[in-house]
């Protein structure tokens, strides 16, 4: 397991979302979405799991897991990553039916080009999400569900360095 476990206002892990471009306000010093969360944390790299509660979603996806933030800065395969923190995340938490969501912003990231065509968020793809479709904002919205997650395993407490 690369990744170790932090916390919403983590001052190492804050630089990182400071850099995400879903940043609302740069600087302050929690940067998770109100509500149960997850944060991992590894040298150059960020990821958060919120769990929102489902009266208070917006999105067609009530009840889901939803990763907020994910920012890479270091070398390794994304989708790696992306599954470890999955893993990670459900050592923790049991995952609800409807699995994960995350939403990519097409205005924000480089897509991949996949047979011709321009895919955003290539790298959920390849760590097993599902395309399920856009949000009313024009965001892609990725989905893993419960059977096609990863095993969990332990994060560990505390390292110094992530290999």
């Amino acid at each position: 397991m690369i990744w170790n476990l932090s916390h919403r206002a983590d001052p190492a892990a804050l630089l990182i979302a400071d850099r995400h471009y879903n940043r609302q306000k740069i600087g302050t010093p929690q940067f998770v979405p109100p509500g149960r969360c997850l944060v991992l944390l590894c040298d150059g790299a960020l990821w958060v799991t919120s769990w929102p509660f489902a009266e208070y979603v917006r999105h067609a996806w009530p009840g889901a897991w939803v990763n907020s933030l994910y920012r890479k800065e270091r070398a390794g395969q994304a989708s790696t990553l992306i599954r470890e923190a999955i893993s990670a995340t459900r050592s923790i938490w049991t995952p609800p039916e409807q699995g994960m969501i995350t939403f990519v912003d097409p205005k924000h990231v480089k897509p991949t080009m996949v047979r011709g065509k321009p895919v955003y968020g290539y790298c959920y793809q390849k760590a097993g999400f599902n395309h399920v479709g856009f949000t009313k904002g024009g965001l892609w919205a990725w989905q893993m569900l419960p059977h096609e997650m990863p095993q969990p395993e332990q994060i560990p407490v505390m390292r110094e360095l992530c290999i």
